[in-house]
Order: C-alpha cells, then sequence, then structure tokens
C-alpha cells in the first residue's frame, strides 16, 4: 500500500499579507538610504550591482500588483511548497522583464509606486482564493504570497551582505520563508531518515531510509533560519556552512550537498 500523501502545512493568509508589506517596507527605507557608491557595489548575483538588486525588489511588488491586474487564471497549477522546484528555469526571463520594467526609474520611485500599487491590488483581493496566471502556472493569491515572503526575505540578506547594510527582517517573513524551504527539501526528498530542524521555525524528515519513530533521531541536521535560507538559494554551500560551524550534522546520512541547492 503506497504511503499517505502528507499533508501541506498551511499559513495565515492575514499574517502573510502583513509580512510581505512590512518586509517590503524594510526594503524601501534601506533602498532609500543608499548612496552612489553602494549602489554601485557587485550584488554578488552574477552581473547585478546592488541598484539592479534594488530594482528587481521593486519589480517583486510591482509583479505582484500586475498579476492581480491581470484576469484570473482558471484551477491552481502548483502549491507554494512546488515554487522553488519551477523557479531556476525561469530565472533569465524573470531578469529580463524586471529589467524593461524599471529601466531608468529613480529608484525611490520605484519604491513608492510598486508599494502603492501592490497595497491597492491587496486591498482589492482582500482574501486568497483569487488565482493568478503566472509563467511558472497558475496559483493562488494565498499561496503567491507565502513565495513572496521568500524573495523578499532572500533578497534582504543579498542587500545586507552586498552593500553593508541592516534591513531588519520581518519575524513572519522569516518564519514563512525557513519553513516553505524545509517543506520544499522534505518534498524533493521525501522519506523519514533524516530530521533537519531549523529552530525556532521549522523541523521536517526527509531523504529516505529507516524511518526514526521516538527518542533522537540517528541522522540529525540542524541550523539558523539565516544559515538554512543561504544553503536552500545556493548563496553559502554545504561544506562552507559545515567548516564554519554554521550547520550541525550527525548521522551517516546526514549529508545534504547533493540535494542543495533547492533554487537560485
Amino acid at each position: 500500500m503506497p504511503p499517505a500523501r502528507k499533508k501541506q502545512r498551511t499559513y495565515d493568509p492575514a499574517k502573510i499579507r502583513a509580512a510581505v508589506t512590512a518586509q517590503f517596507g524594510h526594503v524601501a527605507d534601506g533602498v532609500r538610504a543608499l548612496t552612489p557608491d553602494r549602489l554601485a557595489r557587485p550584488s554578488g548575483l552574477g552581473e547585478w550591482t546592488v541598484a539592479d538588486l534594488a530594482a528587481h525588489v521593486a519589480w517583486i511588488a510591482d509583479s505582484l500588483a500586475g498579476g492581480l491586474a491581470r484576469p484570473p487564471g482558471g484551477v491552481a497549477e502548483l502549491s507554494a511548497v512546488e515554487w522553488p522546484s519551477v523557479t531556476a528555469s525561469l530565472a533569465g526571463k524573470i531578469s529580463e522583464a524586471a529589467r524593461e520594467t524599471l529601466a531608468g526609474a529613480p529608484l525611490p520611485e520605484l519604491y513608492d509606486n510598486a508599494a502603492e500599487r501592490m497595497a491597492r491590488a491587496l486591498a482589492a483581493n482582500p482574501t486568497g482564493g483569487r488565482v493568478l496566471s503566472l509563467w511558472i502556472g497558475n496559483m493562488t493569491l494565498a499561496d503567491f504570497l507565502v513565495t513572496r515572503t521568500v524573495e523578499l526575505v532572500v533578497h534582504t540578506d543579498d542587500l545586507n551582505r552586498a552593500a553593508g547594510l541592516d534591513i531588519p527582517i520581518d519575524r513572519q517573513a522569516l518564519a514563512a520563508c525557513t519553513r516553505l524551504l524545509a517543506d520544499a527539501l522534505a518534498l524533493k526528498a521525501p522519506g523519514g531518515s533524516v530530521e533537519v530542524r531549523v529552530p525556532p521555525f521549522a523541523v521536517v524528515q526527509c531523504i529516505e531510509g529507516p524511518r526514526h519513530t521516538r527518542g533522537t533521531p540517528p541522522n540529525v541536521v540542524e541550523t539558523d533560519p539565516l544559515t538554512w535560507l543561504r544553503l536552500a538559494t545556493g548563496r553559502t554551500g554545504w561544506a562552507e556552512a559545515l567548516d564554519a560551524a554554521q550547520v550541525r550534522a550527525g548521522g551517516e546520512r546526514a549529508d545534504l550537498s547533493a540535494l542543495l541547492p533547492l533554487m537560485s
């Protein structure tokens, strides 16, 4: 008899909306304080400068509003936890669209316009049931907003490291980002032989093999939320994190290097 399908995690829609809005506001405040020399720094993401990365974050909010402005899609084809696995093939298309949409506008203007459009669009869609027609496949608004926490939190961390900023990360946004990426790992490598802990937000079991039932699992991986999101998105390598004692891994199966990154 096949194993029962694991129930997907649910998120509080009101908290996720508040987290997305709050995190975008934090980034907007940080970007407005950037000096020309900081904007010209490399972002660490390909050929992007910090200015390019900042403009991309504005596009994240603007594209959400754009998605809500289009006619609704049909049936949802993609859930939030499936989203990380399909993003890689669209990275170039997303980058090109962002450049075309935002080219030439000053960053403060981009952020003001994006924040206003996003706020109006969300106010006009108070529930998360609307289905958005997206390049990656149709998604409900509720699920898509959870994925926005990943985009915003990961790029906030990118900006902080590249530009020497200290943009705060909303706790609810960080929690959702951490949980979604942990669940994406469990979806990619289903099983119960390894327990991955990212306190205080997530614990998942993954990888085929002997299932742990009680007591301390024989294979455990534990790390903090920021290290986890860097591992999951390829910002930090598995060996590098182990060497820096940012990850604790015990047991013969507690090696996630072949499964990471989950997205880039």
